[in-house]
């Protein structure tokens, strides 16, 4: 992880107006692209719901078969929503990370809340019952609320850790350190758990580790999406503060901000963020990673004034494009969702690292 965010002042006034209208061109054609796909989420998959019928039931009408009106009320809507929502807050926890240790490849689970999760739900796994039943249906006896309260445990008590150890820590670099760290020993300490763990049951925590938008049912996004609107309404508060440290903490401490408040303010609303999905859909990589570096060279700037919402939006279009695709529309075939988000996100990672050796190249000559 040695690639490092390069940016110039946020409130260039010569370039305002051209970012201006790159801005308000790509918010409008980001929305359209959301709608077009959620619509084309809760239409497509193992079998095709008319357009016509799709349209009904999202506008409150009733379809011209029942059976439409279930598969797109009760299975796809969840999905897509979930897709939503969890595009958009990994996005923004992405560019929290990336803006806060100026690295480009700064993920939201980067200080162990992955991780965390992870553990709680190993720890289910293998000390809890469930025989033979589904992972999501009788694991410890407790369903699918055993796994969501087992990863948002684990998710917390990292965080909790992290906070503790982010007001001591004098240096961001060193905090991203230890959150590494962390992350290590929590996954050392998973990969002991399976071992000693029923392989149909270790089989089915690597199931859940592969992600997944489509466990989430209604009453599950009662809490997801409150929690998600909680964190990205923390992350706005930080916008001020995270434009001056694009600069470097000495340029932001000379504009007068707290750098341990707004570390602290950003780990916990990244970390939350992070810890909510993981609970609800596993550990899903390379959206948080990819999302912040795709807005940027679409909105051409580093304002987090403007890449915090644009964030969003794309979060949720690679999201919800990734989830349709996973579903493999016309077909029972489902692929892992992580197997997808790599596949995207690969190439993306990859222009990264060469556009930012290219750049240390040419500063060094």
């Amino acid at each position: 992880m040695t690639a490092t965010l390069t940016a110039t002042p946020p409130d260039d006034t010569a370039a305002a107006p051209r970012v201006a209208r790159r801005a308000a061109f790509v918010f409008a054609v980001s929305v359209a692209a959301v709608v077009v796909a959620a619509v084309v989420s809760v239409t497509v998959g193992s079998v095709t719901v008319p357009l016509g019928d799709t349209l009904r039931v999202l506008t409150g009408q009733e379809p011209s078969h029942v059976r439409w009106g279930m598969v797109v009320r009760d299975l796809r809507l969840p999905r897509t929503v979930t897709a939503i929502a969890v595009g958009a807050a990994l996005g923004i926890a992405g560019l929290q990370m990336q803006t806060l240790f100026r690295n480009a490849l700064a993920d939201p689970f980067i200080l162990g809340a992955g991780s965390g999760a992870s553990l709680g739900v190993a720890l289910v796994v293998t000390l809890g019952g469930g025989g033979t039943a589904g992972f999501t249906a009788g694991l410890a006896g407790a369903g699918r609320a055993g796994v969501v309260g087992a990863a948002a445990v684990g998710a917390a008590a990292v965080l909790l850790l992290i906070v503790v150890l982010a007001r001591w820590v004098r240096s961001a670099v060193t905090l991203l350190l230890i959150g590494v760290m962390l992350g290590s020993a929590t996954t050392a300490i998973v990969s002991v758990l399976l071992v000693y763990t029923d392989p149909q049951r270790s089989q089915q925590f690597l199931v859940w580790g592969l992600g997944s938008f489509t466990a989430t049912t209604w009453s599950d996004l009662k809490l997801l999406v409150p929690v998600v609107i909680s964190g990205i309404a923390v992350s706005f508060l930080t916008v001020r503060a995270l434009n001056a440290l694009l600069l470097g903490e000495g340029y932001a401490r000379s504009m007068g901000i707290d750098i341990r408040t707004v570390r602290l303010t950003t780990v916990v609303s990244a970390a939350l963020l992070a810890g909510a999905t993981t609970a609800f859909c596993g550990p899903i990589g390379f959206l948080g990673l990819i999302v912040p570096h795709l807005a940027r060279m679409a909105f051409g700037t580093s304002d987090h004034r403007i890449l915090l919402p644009g964030v969003a939006l794309l979060g949720a279009l690679v999201a919800l494009v990734c989830g349709v695709v996973s579903q493999m529309p016309g077909t029972d075939t489902v692929f892992p969702l992580n197997a997808i988000t790599a596949l995207v996100g690969a190439p993306v990672v990859i222009a990264v690292l060469v556009r930012s050796r290219r750049g240390a190249l040419g500063s060094a000559l």
